[in-house]
């Protein structure tokens, strides 16, 4: 019962802890209540103590970063999950915005074998901007915040997706972020070079963080390298591309723009684009261009790799289905 509906405060803990009023009360309509039994003090004491107990839910979210007016309320109820459950006690800074999502550097639970947390929170979706995301979830099946496949046979999620609802869009967009969950955890367990999944909400996905304090690992188009340290790491992003499509995955949106780079080593990032490389039509010039955009960026730190041959040969390998010229040709 919401504490409005009280006279005041003690009357608000009286009732709920099922304790009675200590004086004659005067209702809203103006009429004198009854005099109450006088309650036992210690029990009184007791309800005022059990319920300053009780975390406020603005007080049990410590944030040292200063979210902006329109993010914060976002913000809060997409990462309350988290502090409930003990994963994260602190949200540092913003490390990086977006259309679709924001990064933010957040501080670890104790028990945690992590220091730093990056929690990547999609952002509302009248802010967000998923362009063409028909085009790379063709092929993918509709999954729920339980990571569930929804069948077709689940006709009340399938109408209001087909029909456009507003629960049709939220199903949408919760498939959408737990496709990306689904894909990094399979990869980490693969031995793909990703951040280790720590938990994931229905708008928020919690990840190991590349970096420190200071300052998040850059960018890999933000790096200059030398020809001899570019070569192993253009072999390394190349082994990733070809670890996924091995296992019938294409990233979707990989670049330079997508790589961490920390410490001598890469990290491949943001996979909501993931595309299925036997069941998308464009899945051939997706990876096409994936393998281009790797190879175009290592060329500019003096490594060749011809990205065509790459391709041809890796898709050969490794998918069933030959590609189509037409689509090809289009690229």
């Amino acid at each position: 019962m919401s504490f409005d509906l009280y006279h005041d405060e003690y009357e608000h803990l009286a009732a709920r802890f099922q304790l009675n009023t200590d004086e004659d009360r005067i209702s809203r309509n103006g009429k004198q209540r009854k005099k109450t039994k006088q309650p036992n003090p210690g029990k009184a004491n007791a309800a005022v103590t059990l319920a300053d107990d009780q975390p406020k839910l603005e007080d049990a979210f410590h944030m040292t970063y200063r979210p902006a007016r329109y993010e914060e309320g976002f913000l809060k109820e997409s990462l309350q999950p988290f502090v409930t459950l003990t994963l994260i006690d602190d949200v540092l800074a913003l490390v990086k915005g977006g259309k679709e999502a924001n990064v933010y550097l957040c501080q670890a639970a104790a028990h945690l074998d992590v220091d730093l947390i990056a929690a990547k929170v999609y952002r509302p979706r009248q802010f967000r901007n998923l362009r063409n995301d028909v085009t790379y979830r063709e092929g993918r099946e509709l999954v729920n915040s339980l990571g569930i496949t929804i069948k077709n046979r689940d006709n009340r999620e399938m109408r209001a997706i087909h029909k456009k609802t507003s629960y049709g869009a939220e199903l949408t967009h919760v498939s959408w972020l737990m496709h990306e969950h689904i894909t990094l955890d399979r990869l980490y367990k693969l031995g793909a070079a990703v951040p280790k999944p720590i938990g994931v909400g229905e708008n928020a996905i919690l990840m190991t963080y590349m970096g420190d304090r200071s300052r998040p690992a850059p960018v890999l188009h933000a790096v200059s390298l030398s020809p001899r340290e570019a070569a192993p790491l253009c072999d390394e992003v190349l082994r990733n591309i070809e670890l996924m499509l091995a296992h019938g995955m294409i990233h979707g949106d990989l670049s330079a723009y997508n790589i961490l780079y920390w410490e001598g080593k890469v990290t491949l990032i943001d996979f909501p684009q993931v595309t299925m490389s036997e069941s998308n039509h464009n899945a051939y010039r997706i990876f096409q261009r994936d393998v281009r955009r790797v190879c175009e960026y290592f060329a500019t730190q003096g490594v060749e790799r011809d990205a065509d041959a790459i391709v041809r040969q890796l898709w050969s390998r490794y998918v069933r289905l030959a590609p189509d010229r037409t689509v090809q040709d289009g690229v």
